[in-house]
C-alpha cells in the first residue's frame, strides 16, 4: 500500500489500531530508562504517545500524513510535558535518513508491524539498528510467517513475512540478540476467539557502539 492508500484507509475508522499500546510495546519497554526513541511506521501514533507518557522524548515517522493528524489530535489532550515530548515526521522509512547528521543517538527504536519486502527490511533495520546509541535496544514485532497457514489475520503475502531467526540472522556484528520469540495472541472474531501468531525480536546494540 501507498500512503494515499493508507491515507484513505486511516480516514475511514477513528482509530485503526485503538488506542493502547501494544503489548509487546509495554513488555520489552517498561523496564528501560527512559531517553529517547524513534518509532518508525507509527501509525496513529499509540506507542509513541505511551512511551512520551513514561518521559521518553519520542520522534514518530509515518507516511500517512492522514495518520500523523490523527496521532497529534489524540496527544493533543495529554499534559504539554507530554505533547513536548512528541516530534511527528512525516516520511517513508525506507527512503529517510533516520539519523541526521550530528543528531544524537536513540536509546529505542521501534518497528512495529512494519511489513516490507525482505530487501528493504533488511535496510530499514540495518538503519536503525545505526541510529541507536550504545547500549540501546531494537524492538521489532510482525506478525509471523507461520500465521500464514497456522494463525489469523495479518498480510497474507508470504513475501512481506518473516519468522525471528530471520531477523536475528540480518541484525549487525554489533547487535546482540535479546529475545526471539513467536507468541500466540487471542484475537476477537465475529465467529469467536481466534489465536495470531507474531514474530517478536529484541536486540541490544553494543556498548561500544
Amino acid at each position: 500500500m501507498d500512503a494515499d492508500a493508507w491515507d484513505e484507509r486511516y480516514a475511514d475508522s477513528d482509530l485503526v489500531w485503538g488506542a493502547p499500546p501494544n503489548r509487546y510495546v509495554v513488555e520489552h519497554a517498561t523496564a528501560l530508562p527512559r531517553g529517547r526513541a524513534l518509532d518508525l511506521a507509527c501509525g496513529e501514533g499509540r506507542n509513541a504517545l505511551w512511551l512520551a507518557t513514561r518521559g521518553w522524548d519520542v520522534t514518530a515517522l509515518d507516511f500517512s500524513r492522514v495518520a500523523l493528524t490523527k496521532a497529534a489530535e489524540v496527544a493533543a489532550r495529554s499534559p504539554r510535558s507530554v505533547v513536548s515530548r512528541l516530534h511527528w515526521q512525516q516520511a517513508d522509512v525506507t527512503a529517510t535518513e533516520l539519523r541526521g547528521p550530528g543528531e544524537a543517538p536513540y536509546d529505542l527504536v521501534l518497528v512495529v508491524y512494519l511489513h516490507l519486502p525482505r530487501e528493504q527490511r533488511r535496510a530499514v533495520l540495518a538503519a536503525a539498528c545505526a541510529a541507536l546509541a550504545p547500549g540501546g535496544h531494537l524492538l521489532v514485532v510482525a506478525h509471523d510467517s507461520t500465521n500464514l497457514t497456522d494463525g489469523y489475520g495479518g498480510p497474507q503475502d508470504p513475501d512481506i513475512l518473516f519468522i525471528p531467526a530471520d531477523v536475528a540472522g540480518e541484525l549487525p556484528a554489533d547487535m546482540t540478540l535479546v529475545t526471539a520469540a513467536q507468541p500466540h495472541r487471542e484475537v476477537d472474531t465475529p465467529d469467536g476467539l481466534r489465536m495470531a501468531i507474531d514474530a517478536v525480536v529484541v536486540a541490544r546494540r553494543s556498548a561500544q557502539g
